[in-house]
């Protein structure tokens, strides 16, 4: 199947084309034809499966036969869970708005930077990428309207959920008009995502993409076990001795994140933390020099798990485990993407033994494990 055989707009085909998108991904294919049809949807597929293409290309296409609205009344509303993902997804709709003759416009707006910037800058907007918080500080500040929204997304459903946006998505309900698409996306089809589901779509379509066993090898996973004293030179070793140029490590609290990044930085290893308790525009500036392979390691907390978006992303690292075996799928998931393999370690210290084989018990994963005592990390 073809992206042509889609039904999607001739421009869009054009733009596809010329950025090499040949055949679309099992979620697209679905999804696609049914937005076009006007249905409520709830796709649920993995990280990286191309969610955000099967939602931003159809909205797109139907966009030239939207009503034209007064300033400041949007006709699509996308809500993601963080800023990282609002300017992801802002890129992705930029990319393809371009090529329509008509002059759309689409705006990702979110917290940590200048409300008045972004108030200024909801003049004429079509699309509107947001974070539940922001966007209801514009609401109150009448710099934009919810009342003529005929489409309205939910990325990462799931997260949202379980960050506590639940009184927030409530107050935005609210606004919007009782009739309108709703497009609900997910990595997970969890308890929460059940009850939101009642309440917001109408006889939906749902798409659930069940991953493929043969797309693991794509991800080629080991584990190290190593005392907690000496997961920092373990770290250092590996990405000296494997050279790694592209690495991103997760941690599971900001001040872990910060101590490894000071580490490495202090053994002569380019690292930055990346985390909630940083500005916006260090975050922001992080995550360019990173995706241009201008850091060699970006430190991070589970927090910016979904918003790193990293087509050819060698190698990712856990020096600490997540609690939830879900949150490993999404860390291990920003590598092996788009066909392109990619490899994933883990530092297991003997207190996460345990753990470690209850998350590889639920992703039915074996794992090549190596005991770090028989590494010389001296000087490391």
């Amino acid at each position: 199947m073809s992206f042509s055989s889609l039904g999607l707009s001739e421009h869009l085909l054009e733009v596809l084309a010329e950025e090499n998108y040949q055949t679309p991904y099992p979620i697209q294919k679905e999804a696609i034809p049914a937005i076009l049809a006007g249905k409520d949807l709830l796709g649920i597929a993995k990280t990286g499966s191309g969610k955000t293409a099967s939602y931003v290309l159809p909205i797109l296409s139907m966009l030239p036969h939207a009503p034209r609205l007064r300033n400041r009344h949007v006709n699509v509303l996308v809500l993601v869970p963080t800023r990282e993902l609002a300017v992801q997804v802002g890129e992705v709709f930029r990319l393809f708005i371009s090529v329509f003759p008509q002059r759309f416009k689409s705006l990702a707006v979110y917290g940590g930077v200048s409300i008045n910037i972004q108030m200024q800058a909801l003049q004429g907007v079509n699309i509107l990428i947001a974070t539940p918080g922001r966007l209801l500080e514009l609401v109150e500040s009448k710099a934009v309207h919810l009342s003529s929204v005929t489409t309205l997304v939910l990325d990462e459903a799931d997260k949202m959920l379980n960050l506590g946006f639940r009184e927030e998505m409530n107050r935005i309900l609210a606004l919007l008009p009782e009739k309108r698409q709703n497009l609900l996306f997910s990595a997970t089809l969890s308890a929460a995502i059940h009850d939101v589901t009642d309440i917001i779509l109408h006889d939906p379509k749902l798409i659930k993409i069940e991953e493929k066993v043969e797309e693991i090898p794509l991800i080629n996973q080991m584990a190290y076990w190593v005392s907690e004293e000496k997961k920092g030179p373990l770290l250092r070793y590996l990405i000296q001795t494997k050279d790694m140029q592209q690495v991103l490590v997760f941690c599971s609290s900001v001040q872990k994140a910060n101590r490894v990044a000071e580490k490495l930085e202090k053994n002569g290893i380019q690292a930055t933390p990346i985390h909630s308790k940083r500005s916006q525009h260090a975050r922001t500036k992080a995550l360019q020099r990173f995706k241009a392979g201008e850091l060699r390691v970006l430190v991070a907390t589970d927090l910016l798990a979904r918003g790193i978006d990293i087509e050819f992303l060698p190698y990712v690292i856990n020096y600490e485990l997540p609690r939830s075996p879900k949150d490993f799928v999404h860390r291990i998931g920003r590598t092996g993407r788009a066909e392109s393999p990619g490899e994933a370690i883990s530092l297991i210290a003997p207190e996460e033994v345990t753990h470690f084989k209850v998350i590889l018990k639920k992703m039915k994963a074996w794992v090549d494990k190596i005991d770090a005592e028989e590494l010389d990390l001296q000087g490391y």
